[in-house]
């Protein structure tokens, strides 16, 4: 018997985790963190629906936090088995997972201050920086197409996502008898045209596919409008004088960022406007993707040659230091500033939003998707006064929201990768994952209206079981 258990982002965005399970073979897709609510998204996070120990092999689609950000929680509780990947999604996590247990640490620290001010019990990080850089001891690297064997029934290959730097769609064969199960996992599934990256691969002749929904509900504007788009909001913060305050995930968005920019300043699209990047772990994943050029795309490599560096400029400063961080603050004349946490919810960007949210000369410009009940999406929902460390701020500061960087397909681009994915006619159902509950309705609305059936968006820890063909 075949089994798939959704266990994480099913109805909701972060903290991806699916089983697939073969006759007590089990494998984990994805492992990530739940970000959110910060008690709620803590217990989700040490408490796993299932045993550690039993799951037999993992597969990790991409880097990012919400999709790897357990791993060492995992290896933690009992997993002993590899985690497949490829090499550039394990080159970033070797920077990610221990950075996420320091930001942990740090955040702890603070909260618990309070905490035993209060008299109440101090929390503890869901793991350690050397527990980070032991699970990395896990992985198992693969090449894009190069099958791999996780079991004796079950094979894999995987195909460019197109999401960010690494990502990998994954197709994978499970024998059952006569028959083969064929399921087809996208991870998060990128777009065509973005900034830096070749365009995502398709998958065709599956039996079942997982799918991503985040934007199952909306269409994109065309990517190629953020240069005039984030050209304009740079140009008014520096007429205010002010500075421009962007949260940035430190792998994929911060680099795109940071390239839109050294073009606009190269063509002269904008004044010549510090920009600090004040992020030590993207400082260090920009490196990484020097390393890659192989997944650059023709425009990106155009740049290379005629700009050389996309990444750097005579107005681009790489802080490290924490002193270096506070003084940022001091500064009087227009800048921008690129900080992480992308989301809001920890690191250097919570000071610099504290130090700068309440002055109207100032802007903060959201470049990526917010889930729900963070501090991003608070300010994208126009609230006027916000929870920084615990206290309360108004949010005087212009809030832009610049959504052409978003990294994840759009309601067209999911409906036609899942056509794709029909071609064979073999295709019995498809599975919406990592999507609020509204944006998968209307993304089933409408791929009905297209003549796709057969469309669920299950709910967290129910189970499927698998035929072949």
């Amino acid at each position: 018997m075949i089994k798939l258990k959704f266990a994480g982002a099913a109805r909701e965005v972060t903290g991806s985790m699916h089983i697939l399970e073969k006759d007590g073979f089990k494998v984990l897709l994805d492992c990530g963190m739940k970000q959110g609510k910060r008690k709620e998204s803590f217990e989700t996070n040490r408490n796993f629906p299932f045993t550690p120990a039993s799951i037999n092999a993992m597969i990790l689609s991409h880097a990012h936090i919400d999709h790897s950000g357990n791993v060492p929680t995992l290896i933690k509780k009992g997993f002993t088995g590899s985690v497949y990947s490829t090499y550039a999604t394990k080159e970033l996590c070797e920077l990610m997972l221990p950075d996420s247990a320091h930001v942990q640490l740090k955040d702890v620290e603070f909260v618990n201050k309070k905490r035993i001010k209060q008299g109440k019990t101090p929390f503890e990080t869901l793991y350690t920086e050397a527990d980070a850089v032991e699970s990395l001891t896990h992985f198992n690297t693969v090449s894009m197409g190069e099958q791999f064997k996780l079991g004796e029934d079950i094979s894999a290959y995987f195909l460019n996502a197109g999401h960010i730097l690494g990502s990998a769609l994954t197709v994978l064969s499970i024998k059952d008898g006569e028959k083969t199960v064929k399921l087809g996992y996208t991870g998060d599934l990128g777009r065509k045209n973005l900034p830096m990256l070749q365009d995502p691969d398709k998958i065709s002749d599956v039996d079942y596919l997982i799918i991503e929904s985040t934007y199952g509900g909306r269409l994109h504007n065309d990517i190629t409008l953020v240069f005039d788009r984030m050209a304009g909001v740079v140009n008014d913060t520096y007429k205010k004088g002010g500075k421009l305050i962007v949260p940035v995930f430190a792998v994929e968005r911060a680099q795109e960022v940071l390239y839109v920019l050294n073009r606009l300043y190269t063509e002269k699209k904008i004044p010549a406007m510090r920009i600090y990047v004040d992020s030590p772990l993207t400082v260090k994943v920009t490196e990484v993707f020097k390393k890659h050029a192989e997944v650059f795309d023709k425009d990106m490599m155009d740049f290379v040659v005629n700009n050389q560096n996309p990444f750097h400029s005579k107005l681009v400063s790489y802080t490290n230091s924490v002193d270096e961080s506070k003084a940022l603050n001091e500064i009087e004349e227009p800048c921008i500033i690129l900080s992480a946490t992308g989301m809001c919810e920890a690191g250097r960007i919570l000071h610099h939003l504290k130090n700068n949210i309440t002055s109207a000369k100032n802007t903060i410009m959201i470049v990526g998707f917010q889930a729900a009940n963070t501090l991003g999406r608070r300010l994208v929902e126009g609230e006027k006064t916000v929870k920084i460390f615990g206290e309360e701020f108004p949010v005087n500061a212009k809030v832009e929201i610049v959504n052409e960087f978003s990294g994840h397909a759009d309601q067209k681009a999911l409906t036609e990768f899942i056509k794709t994915a029909a071609v064979g006619g073999r295709l019995k159902k498809v599975f919406l994952v990592h999507g609020e509950p509204e944006q998968q309705e209307e993304l089933k609305t409408y791929l009905a209206q297209n003549g796709i059936k057969n469309v669920f968006n299950p709910e967290p820890f129910s189970e499927e079981e698998l035929e072949g063909k």
